[in-house]
């Protein structure tokens, strides 16, 4: 009973704070967006669309998407939840299953919400991979949904990089 506890008070707090860091990390950064009268057209079109970012480059990923009515994949793993209760901090809705773990149902639940004209997002390398390397599910959608596929991807240096208010 403990341990359901802690585990609750982690999934909250790491939902909260994972957000929070995201958050703080875009207010110190500068967004340079590329592009990105491709998204703005599909916008424009009467069918929704798939988002689908490599698993290694999702920590930006909130910034890529200016509307709130998307589904996400996101795996049942621990680590999921996690990532689970960020988005959801962030007002996207989300879907549980992989590659690995309930992935027909979760499929079946995207296929619901496209219909219901949200956009979806996957991260199409799974999270046990191969890195880079496309699994069926994301394929599997876009035939189904007649939706395109829009990759996405979040890069970063270092360079220039201070904090407001702190000389070094």
């Amino acid at each position: 009973m403990a341990n359901r506890i802690r585990e609750r008070i982690q999934y909250f707090l790491a939902g909260f704070l994972g957000s929070a860091v995201i958050r703080l990390t875009r207010r110190l950064m500068r967004l340079q967006y590329l592009d990105r009268h491709i998204p703005d057209r599909l916008r424009k079109e009467p069918r929704p669309y798939i988002l689908a970012f490599w698993h290694g480059r999702m920590f930006m990923m909130p910034y890529a998407y200016r509307e709130k009515k998307i589904a996400i994949l996101i795996s049942r793993h621990r680590d999921g939840e996690y990532i689970h209760r960020a988005m959801r901090a962030f007002g996207y809705s989300t879907t549980r299953g992989s590659s690995t773990a309930g992935g027909s149902m979760a499929l079946r639940a995207l296929l619901k919400r496209f219909r219901e004209g949200y956009d979806l997002a996957f991260t199409p390398d799974g999270p046990r991979g191969p890195r880079h390397q496309v699994q069926p599910g994301v394929i599997q959608a876009a035939r189904l949904t007649g939706g395109a596929i829009l990759p996405v991807s979040f890069g970063c240096s270092k360079k220039n990089f201070s904090i407001p208010g702190i000389s070094s």
